[in-house]
């Protein structure tokens, strides 16, 4: 049986067998909440059939955000190939996670069609010309879909209404990519939202998120880990992440406690080996 080693060397989680998928997080930009920085990331993919990015992050300021007093590191000031993406996926479409779009022009950008929907037709809901850039190439999905062997795009509403995940599959547990689906641990470990319980239900190894520097593990194997990590503050389900509402403090569950933010960010990468992966 397959399982995630106690230790890791280099920030690499492994898990022992011959072939490999590898999910590896990229900073992009810090944003301001409720007087602490929140760490955006986006996450890379490396499967055998392709290079797969989950989010773009931002690349520029824009007057509509600059209450949140965002520090980029946008993905085209990085040591980062562009041209070596094959597929991007959106988990949804707010500008935290859009923003490097257009870097991937001509690339299919796979979002959910109702995501797509929302941020074209509301106001408030992102910054539209970013999501509207030159040569921005968007493939609709209605539903689940299978990206490519062993990846699968899951609907999680919550966050928005389109919110989708990207559910790695290899033979063991699922780990999942999933962008908002929560903000923070907290929301994972007491699920409330059709997205966080339907992730839950997928009873994955690690949840990587947007906003968190490490990946969240169920607490039954890491509770008290994952307690002492938490966030104090975080931004209010009804106002995450949009232009219009700004964030306001959230009360974390009953015993959670506040964590420092961690000014290294999470450097590492997660390798996926099963003997079950697809060539």
């Amino acid at each position: 049986m397959t399982h995630i080693s106690t230790h890791h060397r280099s920030g690499r989680y492994t898990m022992n067998a011959p072939a490999s998928i590898t999910i590896t997080p990229v900073r992009v930009a810090d944003l301001l909440a409720e007087g602490e920085r929140m760490p955006v990331y986006v996450h890379v993919i490396d499967h055998p059939d392709a290079r797969v990015l989950v989010d773009t992050g931002m690349t520029e300021l824009h007057p509509a955000v600059a209450d949140l007093d965002p520090r980029l590191r946008p993905l085209s000031k990085q040591d980062f190939d562009l041209a070596g993406i094959d597929i991007v996926v959106n988990t949804h479409l707010h500008f935290d996670h859009c923003g490097g779009n257009h870097l991937f022009a001509g690339t299919p950008i796979y979002v959910q069609r109702g995501e797509l929907d929302d941020a074209r037709s509301q106001d408030d809901y992102t910054i539209r010309e970013w999501v509207e850039a030159p040569g921005v190439r968007y493939v609709p999905v209605d539903g689940e879909l299978e990206l490519l062997p062993g990846l699968r795009l899951v609907p999680a509403p919550g966050h928005t209404r389109g919110m989708q995940v990207v559910v790695v599959e290899t033979g063991g547990r699922p780990v999942v990519v999933g962008g908002d689906v929560a903000v923070w641990f907290g929301e994972l470990d007491e699920p409330h939202t059709e997205g966080q319980l339907r992730v839950r239900a997928l009873d994955p190894e690690l949840v990587w998120l947007a906003h968190e520097h490490e990946p969240w593990r169920p607490r039954s194997a890491s509770g008290v880990l994952q307690a002492g990590r938490r966030r104090r503050r975080c931004f209010d389900e009804a106002a995450r992440m949009t232009i219009g509402p700004r964030p306001v403090k959230a009360k974390p569950p009953v015993g959670a406690v506040g964590w420092p933010q961690s000014s290294r960010g999470w450097s590492g990468g997660f390798e996926i080996q099963s003997a079950a992966a697809p060539t």
